[in-house]
C-alpha cells in the first residue's frame, strides 16, 4: 500500500469518526437516554471493489 493511499485512508477514517461522534453526541443529547442502551451499526462501502464492512454494537445513556 503506498504512503499516498494510506494517509488517504487515514484522513477519510478520521472525518468519519469525528462526524460520527458529534451526530451521536447530537442525538443523544436530543433523546430521552437516561438509563436505555442504543444498539448501533456503522457501515462503510466501497461501491467500485464490492467491499461492504459493517461494525456494531452498544452505546448506554448513562445515568
Amino acid at each position: 500500500m503506498s504512503d499516498e493511499m494510506n494517509m488517504s485512508m487515514r484522513k477519510f477514517l478520521k472525518q468519519v469518526g469525528v462526524t460520527s461522534q458529534q451526530a451521536i453526541e447530537t442525538a443523544m443529547r436530543n433523546g430521552d437516554t437516561t438509563g436505555k442502551s442504543f444498539a448501533i451499526k456503522a457501515v462503510v462501502t466501497i461501491e467500485e471493489l464490492g467491499m461492504t464492512h459493517e461494525v456494531t454494537g452498544e452505546i448506554s445513556g448513562g445515568e
